[in-house]
């Protein structure tokens, strides 16, 4: 333990690691608008979107326990004491997040997504501090928080008024994902405390992923293989969630959240030029979300900036 421990706290290993971990989670935005095409998912077919998530997340699951169980050379299981909090993680991290993520991306822009998301960092904050108590609210973290608000402001502003191009089903719903997601990375930090966040990821994953699957197949939810290219797709899904929530997690067991968390600044950078670039999106990359990238990305790293380097 005490050898992960260093090699955890190493300094070269936070930044590569977290780098890593935001580049895959802003390779998603594409990956999922890219999916609904080859799957042939209609923007208003949710529970197909429900299904597709679910598939994806149930296969992350099963990826998750056995490469952490490879790498820890013994087999993953979550214990009892821990299937509570498996099953809280999981319906925040997974069910309540990708159901308003999935449904919301299918109406909202893979760039505006991915800017309005950045507010996962200041909610997470705000609930760590109201609510959990696990830290105090400072200046510096209230001025990150207002940065990221008028930066959303902004990206809203974008189509000339916030009614024009902000709806309900799309940037709205990506923002209650971007708040489930918040509540489940304070519970991550408390619950790592008592078990391993690579069981909790893959276990929560598996769990979440198999709920999903069975609501989205319920309610009439159907996909279609039309090609290789498909498959490959989810696989590589599959593998952004198996590695980067495990990553992550095992970072903030073994530092701080600020000195991890400082990083999610570039989140939303990821996912807006990877959403230009893959889904030709060089038009929404206008004056209006440049600057609310820039005002995010500023809030980001105020709110987590540590005293020494202030």
């Amino acid at each position: 333990m005490k050898e992960n421990n260093n090699f955890f706290q190493k300094n070269i290993v936070i930044f590569c690691a977290a780098l890593l971990c935001c580049f895959l989670w802003g390779s998603a935005f594409p990956c999922i608008k890219i999916g609904y095409k080859l799957f042939n998912i209609g923007s208003k077919d949710v529970f197909s979107q429900i299904l597709f998530a679910g598939i994806r997340f149930f296969l992350a699951g099963i990826l998750t326990i056995i490469i952490g169980s490879i790498i820890q050379k013994k087999f993953l299981i979550a214990k009892k004491s821990s299937i509570g909090m498996v099953c809280t993680l999981s319906l925040f991290q997974t069910i309540i997040q990708y159901f308003f993520f999935y449904a919301g991306l299918a109406h909202a822009t893979g760039v505006k997504s991915s800017i309005i998301n950045g507010m996962t960092t200041f909610f997470a904050i705000l609930i760590a501090c109201l609510v959990r108590k696990q830290e105090k609210l400072t200046p510096s973290k209230l001025i990150g928080c207002v940065l990221g608000i008028i930066g959303v402001v902004v990206v809203s502003l974008s189509g000339g008024s916030i009614g024009a191009s902000f709806s309900f089903n799309g940037e709205g719903f990506i923002l209650i994902a971007a708040v489930s997601y918040a509540i489940s990375s304070v519970l991550v930090k408390e619950f790592s405390i008592r078990e391993n966040p690579v069981v909790l990821s893959g276990y929560q994953f598996l769990f979440g992923g198999l709920v999903m699957i069975i609501a989205g197949f319920l309610f009439g939810g159907r996909i279609s293989v039309t090609s290789l290219a498909g498959v490959i797709l989810l696989i590589y899904m599959a593998m952004i969630s198996a590695v980067a929530y495990s990553l992550w997690g095992t970072l903030l067991k073994y530092n701080s959240v600020s000195k991890v968390t400082i990083y999610g600044f570039t989140n939303p950078i990821f996912g807006a030029l990877l959403s230009a670039i893959f889904l030709r999106e060089y038009d929404k990359l206008n004056i209006y979300c440049l600057i609310a990238l820039a005002l995010v990305s500023a809030g980001i790293y105020v709110v987590n900036r540590s005293p020494k380097n202030k």
